[in-house]
């Protein structure tokens, strides 16, 4: 990635006192507004690296936080075989609770980080993250949200009656982990609100990550731009 962007780990303390890591990418500016990046379910992994220096070569600052961190500190796994296997039973470890304290706390860090005094911060993800990123706009006190192929967001519906900042949804029309009919009970659920759902149909789960076999650059492509349009609408 470009020299231009300024990365490093930090420390971001918890609700209860203990610090978990989270992974800082600057834009060339220097300052910006904030975003919280969500990982999958395979850790703050390179490919979420490469994106939170994407989205800050974009001139956002950007936050990825170890979202595992109780159960495994900076974890970082591959997409098959064992590996994935250790990432899904990580995930089934996790807490909703603990997890919707850690989103709060890394918003605001986020926000009290001299590079984004007196900017708006948004949040996004990818699969675990894309839910997480709906929690946010829910509880987590951001501006905007955006979800790319957010498993799970249809069993945690009742928090959209508290979702009143703009988000953007992308979905993959190949998802057995996310059929149809999930995408519609979302969409029924966000009725009302500033809610834009955009679909990809040759495309699987996973399709914007480079390092998988679901990789689709055309949609993937076309899902960055329209991301970076509702941001720099929502958070600039």
């Amino acid at each position: 990635m470009s020299d231009q962007v300024k990365t490093q780990w930090i420390s971001v303390i918890a609700h209860d006192g203990s610090a978990y890591d989270a992974y800082l990418a600057l834009p060339p500016a220097g300052t910006g507004p904030g975003l919280v990046l969500f990982q999958e379910i395979f850790g703050v992994n390179a490919h979420i690296r490469s994106v939170a220096e994407q989205y800050a070569l974009a001139g956002f600052v950007v936050l990825a936080p170890d979202v595992f961190w109780r159960q495994q500190r900076r974890a970082e796994l591959g997409y098959e075989g064992t590996e994935r296997e250790q990432a899904i039973t990580l995930m089934k470890a996790t807490e909703p609770a603990a997890l919707a304290a850690d989103i709060r706390t890394t918003v605001a860090a986020l926000r009290a980080r001299p590079e984004t005094a007196g900017q708006k911060v948004g949040a996004f993800g990818y699969c675990m993250g894309g839910r997480l990123a709906f929690v946010a706009a829910a509880q987590g006190g951001v501006d905007a949200a955006l979800a790319y192929y957010g498993g799970g967001i249809q069993n945690i519906l009742d928090q959209a009656a508290h979702i009143t900042v703009p988000m953007m949804f992308h979905y993959a029309g190949h998802d057995p982990a996310i059929p149809p009919e999930a995408v519609a009970q979302v969409q029924a659920a966000l009725q009302g609100k500033v809610a834009t759902f955009h679909h990809y149909p040759p495309a699987h789960h996973g399709f914007n990550c480079w390092a998988r076999a679901a990789y689709h650059p055309a949609s993937a492509a076309l899902a960055l731009g329209r991301s970076l349009s509702f941001l720099a609408e929502h958070l600039f």
